[in-house]
């Protein structure tokens, strides 16, 4: 996974006090992301587009670390910028450490932009830095992560986050496809308090429910990824049946598919989340990697930037907005990659798809 979460729990704590509740359930916040805007919602005019030209604004962008996702996020917020006059004055790479962030966060204050695009590593930690920042009258818009007690219109011009329910349910999907509606089911889950995994998982596991005839035989959860070749084993080893194994998300599914490969258990096919060069690799070579279900990481960079610069304007910015996601197969992966991240599809892939 390329990405990093806070608890669910911070989620809730945020979006209690946007609506002024004093409770809110999980399935509440759920509704919440149901009913967000889709990044295709989220337009500049060419009448704004003047009015920003003419601005000459500046932008820090600070991200949790550096991987081949995150440079497409922060390629489409920069060229994003770039096409209306806004100059990227720092570029910082927190290396998934939250003191880190906090000074980095510190130094983007001396530079008093005018935009802050950022995913937060920890809210609490983060949270004194953002507001002197959005004080000094800076817009700050989140990737997937709210600051816990900020408040949408006031600290924060918006969220930026996957179709987490449409993905996991298209993989539920996709998996009845491949079982003609009969079949068994491996499920290795993400087994801790994160809300975009457990949500896509959650919307899997319904999905599925749908097809009464698809039976999930054997859920295992993990925390780190490189356990999951194990706990592939040991299930196949207790459920040598198994059509299909669902994992959380691309890197973890890599020790997953080598496992089925190395056991001999090359008919059970893997599903997943996200776009890795190894597993496409497999999917390219006919091997155990059905399927994965990506979101568009170039896309969620320009519309951060997007609603950044409108919620500069002063026009009024949805608290979420959801970015599509793609199907990837071995017919489209080329295709899939670059809509994903805007560059060529990796060599290799290229070599082992014939092009």
């Amino acid at each position: 996974m390329r990405k990093l979460f806070i608890p669910w729990v911070c989620n809730l704590m945020l979006v209690c006090q946007l609506a002024g509740a004093s409770t809110i359930k999980e399935e509440d916040f759920v509704t919440l992301l149901a009913q967000a805007n889709k990044s295709s919602q989220v337009v500049i005019s060419d009448e704004q587009a003047t009015r920003l030209t003419g601005k000459h604004l500046t932008a820090a962008l600070a991200w949790h670390g550096a991987s081949p996702w995150i440079n497409a996020v922060n390629r489409g917020a920069s060229e994003t910028f770039e096409r209306y006059g806004v100059k990227v004055l720092v570029t910082t790479d927190a290396q998934y450490d939250p003191a880190k962030q906090v000074a980095d966060i510190e130094n983007i204050q001396a530079l008093n932009p005018d935009l802050v695009l950022s995913l937060v590593i920890d809210s609490v930690s983060a949270k004194a830095g953002f507001q002197k920042i959005v004080d000094a009258g800076a817009k700050l818009v989140l990737l997937s992560n709210p600051i816990t007690g900020f408040v949408h219109g006031k600290d924060f011009a918006g969220i930026v986050t996957d179709d987490m329910q449409g993905m996991g349910n298209r993989a539920a999907q996709i998996s009845n496809e491949f079982l003609h509606g009969n079949g068994k089911v491996g499920m290795i889950y993400h087994d801790a308090n994160y809300f975009i995994t457990n949500t896509r998982d959650k919307a899997f596991v319904d999905g599925l429910a749908q097809f009464p005839k698809i039976e999930i035989q054997s859920r295992q959860g993990f925390v780190k990824e490189h356990d999951t070749s194990a706990i592939a084993s040991a299930m196949m080893l207790r459920h040598p049946d198994l059509d299909l194994i669902y994992v959380s998300w691309d890197a973890a599914a890599e020790g997953v598919v080598e496992s089925l490969r190395s056991d001999g258990f090359n008919k059970v096919k893997v599903i997943s989340h996200d776009l890795g060069v190894n597993n496409l690799l497999d999917m390219a070579q006919q091997g155990n990697m059905l399927a994965s279900i990506s979101d568009r990481p170039y896309e969620i960079g320009a519309t951060m930037a997007r609603v950044a610069l409108l919620a500069k304007l002063g026009v009024s910015t949805p608290m979420f907005t959801l970015v599509p996601y793609d199907q990837v197969n071995k017919s489209n992966i080329t295709e899939v990659w670059q809509q994903a991240y805007h560059t060529d599809v990796p060599r290799i892939i290229k070599i082992a798809l014939g092009e």
